[in-house]
């Protein structure tokens, strides 16, 4: 299949003005939320046929992951004077109150596949409505939003951790990478003014800290082998503990992050590859790089340059964005992989197999923006910044 041989050949045109790239990834991002006539997003493309979703081409439309393009979305349409992707956004708001649990929880897995609350895609769609909100002044967003901000809070056990309500497409024991719904939970505790749900996520934050390695790895991280965690899971981990600690004004959390993300800096390959999984050492624990959390990466580097003012949190950017730029089909004529990123490289790691997924393609198309700005000075702190999530 193409992607294979063109990952053999070494990969795609680079182009050193970012604008290309990211208008390819918008337009992949607009046809996978046509790819369904619901409003959300289609979870990705498949290159051959997936067993789970028994087919290929574009797959159903994934609750979890369209609640965080939706402020991708806001942020770029706002940027590039684009009214139609806010209008896209919010359509993609509304989609997910239509599909909210009774509880308040958002549902695990994609349309289609047996209905079950997932905490950590609660998480993730606060994010969307919390920027639906911000946006539009529409209390229906603000509504749904704390709706699952208390689902959130009365799932979580004192310790810290959220054991009832995680998915049951992931395993249940490893879930520290929910530091990132304790991210969403704490806005929507700042947002809505209701200090029990701040509480809540600063006690699963420091949790986090508390079981932080010294050297800065988080155990009990991954959705399948917590041994050898992904980079994805690891990436979510850090930016939960570092925007949390900005949302919360708590130093202990950002430190945490700034110690782990120094860490993953230190693994950029001159050519900007990352391994897709590491060993509690830091050692590369994967022959595939996961393209998802190269980009959530290169996002947590330029918060980490905003937050401290510290330049050299930018000097791995430029390698690892012209690397996951060299793996975007810019030039293809199927709809539905070019523009696209692919879950690994090569094509058949271990990562999102042989697809093409709307996650990464949204970690992309954040990183490629927050360059442009810090490249051009139009974004120099953390207040000019729209979080993106």
């Amino acid at each position: 299949m193409a992607a294979a041989w063109r990952d053999r050949l070494g990969g795609y045109t680079v182009h050193e003005d970012h604008r290309p790239h990211l208008e390819e990834a918008l337009g992949w991002l607009e046809r996978a939320q046509d790819a369904n006539p619901d409003g959300g997003f289609a979870r990705g493309y498949t290159l051959k046929w997936h067993k789970r979703f028994k087919r290929s081409g574009w797959q159903p439309s994934y609750p979890e992951t369209t609640g965080y393009i939706i402020p991708t979305f806001y942020a770029v349409g706002r940027h590039l004077s684009r009214p139609a992707l806010k209008e896209r956004a919010e359509r993609a708001a509304r989609w997910e109150i239509d599909v909210q649990l009774e509880s308040g929880a958002v549902r695990g897995g994609v349309i289609g596949q047996a209905v079950s609350p997932a905490v950590f895609n609660t998480g993730q769609v606060l994010f969307g409505w919390l920027a639906a909100h911000q946006e539009t002044g529409d209390s229906a967003f603000a509504d749904a939003a704390l709706r699952a901000g208390r689902y959130l809070a009365s799932r979580l056990d004192e310790d810290g951790y959220w054991r009832r309500g995680t998915s049951q497409f992931a395993r249940g024991d490893t879930t520290l990478y929910n530091a990132r719904t304790a991210w969403g939970l704490a806005e929507c505790g700042v947002s809505a003014g209701e200090t029990e749900l701040s509480d809540a996520a600063a006690r699963a934050l420091l949790t986090v800290v508390e079981k932080q390695r010294p050297n800065g790895w988080i155990p009990d991280c991954c959705l399948s082998d917590p041994e050898r965690p992904l980079l994805h899971t690891l990436a979510y981990a850090l930016r939960g503990l570092l925007e949390g600690g900005r949302v919360l004004e708590d130093d202990r959390l950002i430190a945490a992050a700034r110690l782990g993300a120094e860490r993953l800096a230190d693994a950029v390959r001159q050519d900007g590859w990352m391994p897709g999984r590491f060993d509690a050492n830091w050692s590369p624990a994967a022959s595939w790089s996961c393209l998802t959390g190269e980009a959530q990466s290169v996002n947590i580097w330029i918060r980490l340059y905003l937050i401290t003012g510290e330049r050299s949190w930018l000097e791995p950017v430029p390698r690892v964005l012209r690397f996951l730029k060299s793996t975007q089909d810019t030039v293809g004529s199927s709809p539905g992989t070019r523009g696209g990123i692919k879950g690994s490289a090569p094509v058949s790691g271990d990562y999102g197999s042989y697809q093409i997924l709307n996650w990464a393609t949204k970690f992309f198309a954040d990183a490629l923006l927050r360059h442009e700005r810090v490249s051009d000075g139009s974004l120099t702190t953390v207040e000019e910044d729209y979080t993106l999530a």
